[in-house]
């Protein structure tokens, strides 16, 4: 099957269609139906009555745009109609819904006139924190943004023509610095005089382009004073006596194609002055291909297109979803230059940012690296959400449109959360960390990953990381990465490092260890001088493991630094998070077969850990039996474990078992048929029987449940050690860096 058949087949299956309306509050009972509708409802009506400005408060209205099109001009479609353009308006709400956490409702009006779409629209206005205008013919276009944006309180955006501005726009702010042109020396041509040309024009003025040095191109050449064109080119309409496009490429800087496909020759690249910036984004065919355009220089061309397999995708969804998030999140009457500039200004700092794992993987392990083959941000960034929306929401404080004052730190915590309870829980932690940084040992330390990861630590202030590792790899790997970072490096072979080989040998001289055997391991295995560092105190924690196999690389923290003085057992543990809830799993990673003092200990440093994460320890000791239902040594091993935690005095959270699984989360179980538990609440921290459950239990809730996993956390060390698992990403070795950075606080 074609690309068109698997589409057709997509938008088919049951229910038809990409989006539904879904509930946001309970209703399983008559009380929840009476608080929804009648008669509960009318209380919010009255307080909108009396303060329309409780319509954000109390109804969607702060979270829901409309995407309004009369489809007259749908994507390379054309004039299609109201009703042909709905998949795509459909389409735009789930980008809205999958990016930024927008609800949209798709308005598709089948209507011409400019006057008859600008009265609908307005009408809606109750309904809507904000209009995206999507599909619409040039030159209505324009009156319709206008005067929609005089008339209406609420932001109103028109994608096609300020979208490929925005985006565009970053991409130009990093390529002329690439370049080493400035903006206001550059000569822009542009091949296209619709909307989004216009507007780009436009743009790129408010970001310092010189208008005089625009020239703007349509089928008929270059636009000149002397031409009848309708007010909109008008603008950018050249003195002279015109020409063609390639009279008006000719030594330019910078060609923007929004026009056709294949309009541009090679020739006409070479044309152009020293290492040209070439922005060909007609689809699906660009104005000149790639390859084309690449292979026509022996110079530099900075070459971005709208296609996603090539680099440098100029892509609205790297800009919508983003800004509506922060005109929304202040209630901003209108979506003004200054957002606008602000959104371009963030993406092109972003796309110099060292790129997570997950988006490299994302697009083939292609290097993403700043250059001239990447100049702007992949959309399946999720940074872009964070970078964007504060930035816009900030200049819309600034610039005087937004309604609510903004605190940017609180705000992308908010934003946090809307990406999924994981990033929430890790933000808490980050967080403390970064009240009181700690000193990192990082085994593998001549890693790429380990190399990221420890700047990242440092540029967020999460951490003072020490790489260990060879001097050379590391300084080699930073230079090569372009990261402005000068880390602090243990090298085995730089000196003899004879204290940690004489402190090694002290602690396992009768554990089987000669002193010549203690100075080897301490040289050629990080995992023996990191531990040995922790031990020693000179530094605060440790984290290895992401090359080696996880058994391996926790022998040595375990020989060294051992458990701590109230333990007796080491146990991993993941943190689970689900849309509206956290679940801690333990053990998963240690302990084959543990017995009930094993089961108990483990689950107080479960819930220790919990705390750490600002959640209250809620205990279950699960089995396939609840409460006795079955009685033999498996059962009677978590129920023994359960007794003795509740007869410890020193226990303050609430544990109860043996029991079921489902016993332990579902609610209505616990109240139901096991209301005498003493688990008023389903269970947070859950304590698997033995270890292969744990470790199939916590893989099932991660892959079958959407749950994300954030560990293994290990706990009951005497110092914080954590082991990663082999193939983690950078966010991974960040994440436990932070959680070992707060069990280093806590030991203070």
């Amino acid at each position: 099957m074609g690309l068109d058949e698997d589409s057709l087949d997509y938008h088919a299956s049951d229910p038809p269609g990409k989006i539904e309306i879904s509930t946001t509050k309970p209703t399983n009972t008559q009380r929840d139906l009476s608080l929804a509708y009648s008669p509960g409802v009318a209380a919010p009506c009255r307080h909108i009555d009396a303060n329309p400005e409780d319509a954000f408060k109390y109804t969607a209205k702060g979270n829901m745009v409309g995407v309004v099109s009369n489809g007259s001009a749908v994507l390379g479609l054309g004039d299609i109609g109201a009703q042909a353009s709905k998949p795509v308006m459909e389409g735009k709400g789930v980008l809205f819904k999958r990016f930024a956490d927008i609800d949209v409702f798709d308005i598709e009006l089948d209507q011409e006139s400019a006057d008859d779409i600008i009265e609908s629209v307005a009408a809606m206005e109750p309904t809507f924190g904000g209009i995206n205008l999507e599909d619409i013919k040039a030159p209505e276009c324009f009156e319709i943004e206008e005067r929609l944006r005089e008339e209406m309180d609420i932001p109103v955006f028109h994608d096609d023509q300020h979208g490929t501005a925005i985006i565009s726009g970053a991409a130009l702010l990093n390529a002329a610095e690439i370049a080493g042109k400035d903006l206001e020396d550059l000569e822009v041509v542009f091949s296209g005089a619709g909307a989004s040309a216009i507007a780009s024009a436009k743009f790129y003025v408010s970001l310092g382009v010189r208008r005089e040095n625009i020239t703007m191109c349509d089928s008929s050449g270059i636009i000149t004073e002397d031409r009848d064109v309708n007010e909109f080119k008008r603008e950018f309409a050249s003195p002279g006596d015109g020409g063609d496009l390639a009279d008006a490429m000719d030594g330019a800087d910078v060609f923007v194609g929004l026009s056709v496909g294949g309009i541009v020759s090679e020739e006409m690249v070479q044309s152009m002055a020293d290492n040209p910036i070439v922005f060909a984004m007609a689809n699906p065919d660009p104005e000149i291909g790639y390859e084309a355009a690449k292979n026509a220089r022996d110079d530099t061309v900075i070459m971005a297109t709208g296609r996603s397999d090539y680099p440098n995708q100029v892509n609205n969804v790297l800009g919508f979803p983003f800004i509506f998030r922060g005109a929304l999140d202040v209630r901003a009457t209108d979506i003004n230059e200054d957002m606008k500039v602000a959104a371009a200004r963030a993406l092109a700092d972003l796309a110099k940012q060292d790129v997570p794992d997950a988006v490299v993987k994302a697009y083939g392990d292609q290097p993403l690296q700043f250059g001239p083959e990447y100049i702007i941000p992949k959309p399946l960034d999720p940074r872009v959400l964070f970078e964007v929306a504060p930035t816009v929401a900030e200049a819309a404080v600034e610039s005087g449109v937004a309604r609510t004052e903004l605190d940017r730190e609180a705000y992308r915590e908010e934003l946090e959360a809307r990406l999924g309870k994981s990033r929430e829980m890790m933000r808490i932690v980050l967080n403390k960390a970064k009240s009181d940084p700690k000193r990192v040992a990082l085994g593998e330390g001549d890693d790429e990953k380990m190399i990221r990861a420890a700047y990242q630590m440092a540029e967020e202030g999460i951490a003072e990381p020490v790489l260990i590792g060879d001097r050379d790899t590391i300084d080699g790997v930073v230079s090569g990465l372009g990261l402005e970072f000068d880390p602090e490096v243990v090298d085995p072979d730089e000196g003899d490092h004879e204290e940690y080989a004489e402190r090694l040998y002290e602690l396992r001289q009768r554990k089987g260890i000669t002193r010549s055997e203690a100075e080897s391991l301490v040289k050629r295995d990080p995992n023996f001088l990191g531990s040995t560092m922790v031990e020693a105190g000179d530094a605060d924690a440790f984290l290895t493991g992401l090359t080696h196999h996880y058994p391996s690389a926790l022998k040595p923290p375990l020989q060294v630094v051992g458990t701590a003085p109230d333990a007796d057992y080491v146990a991993g543990v993941y943190m689970l998070t689900f849309k509206n809830r956290v679940i801690f799993c333990a053990d998963t990673t240690v302990n084959q077969d543990p017995d009930a003092d094993v089961l108990a200990e483990v689950a107080q440093h479960t819930a220790d850990l919990a705390r750490r994460f600002n959640v209250e320890p809620r205990v279950a000791m699960l089995s396939y039996s609840n409460f006795g239902s079955v009685d033999n040594e498996g059962t009677r091993k978590p129920r023994e474990a359960a007794e003795l935690l509740r007869d410890n005095d020193d226990v303050a959270f609430p544990v109860d078992g043996e029991m079921q699984a489902d016993t332990a989360v579902v609610e209505d179980i616990l109240e139901g048929t096991y209301e005498f538990s003493d688990l008023d609440d389903p269970a947070n921290v859950l304590l698997f029987p033995n270890l292969e459950a744990g470790n199939i239990g916590y893989k099932l809730l991660q892959r079958l449940g959407g749950a994300d996993a954030i560990g293994p956390m290990l706990v009951g060390m005497g110092e914080p050690v954590h082991v990663l698992q082999r193939g983690d990403e950078v966010k991974d070795i960040v994440n436990l860096a932070a959680v070992a950075v707060v069990d280093a606080q806590q030991e203070d």
